[in-house]
């Protein structure tokens, strides 16, 4: 795996930004929102955006 991340190094790049702009916006909404846990376990975990998109899609929907 590591000879092919170090003579594909774009692939790592492209994970990289598809995984940022998805953490900030889910960390950004779960310090709004006082989600303490949601916002640690965004911080720590890394599912490639999986585990943000699923919180800003489904579980940071206002209650009405």
């Amino acid at each position: 795996m590591m000879q092919f991340l170090a003579q594909n190094s774009w692939v790592m790049y492209l994970v990289i930004l598809w995984t940022l702009p998805w953490k900030g916006i889910a960390l950004w909404m779960a310090a709004r929102r006082n989600d303490a846990w949601w916002f640690v376990s965004l911080l720590v975990i890394n599912t490639l955006g999986i585990l943000e998109i699923f919180y800003i899609l489904v579980f940071s929907k206002r209650k009405v």
